[in-house]
């Protein structure tokens, strides 16, 4: 009998960031998200990706953005408070992804 705890294999969200990018780079990034994510949540990293993309865009006010993806202004804010934590150059990269994708 082992004396120490079981623990899970993975406990760290770097551990997932990894998974993520092994899969991409064996081109099944697709395949692990639909295992991991339910529709809702699937759903809910959509509108995740719009909040950043409007703010980042920065063409319509929260309230315009609350309204037109359907989601509270609160949901909007907690994106714009997290976009505070991160550099002008950070911001720029992400907005162009985000544009790259449209």
């Amino acid at each position: 009998m082992s004396t120490t705890p079981e623990m899970p294999d993975f406990t760290d969200w770097q551990q997932v960031v990894d998974l993520l990018r092994q899969a991409a780079s064996e081109q099944k990034d697709d395949v692990l998200l639909k295992f991991l994510l339910t529709p809702d949540e699937k759903d809910t990293l959509l509108g995740r990706v719009n909040i950043l993309h409007e703010l980042l865009n920065g063409q319509r006010s929260q309230r315009k953005i609350s309204e037109l993806l359907g989601v509270g202004v609160a949901t909007i804010t907690r994106g714009s408070n997290e976009l505070k934590h991160h550099d002008d150059e950070t911001k720029a990269w992400l907005a162009e992804l985000l544009k790259k994708q449209q």
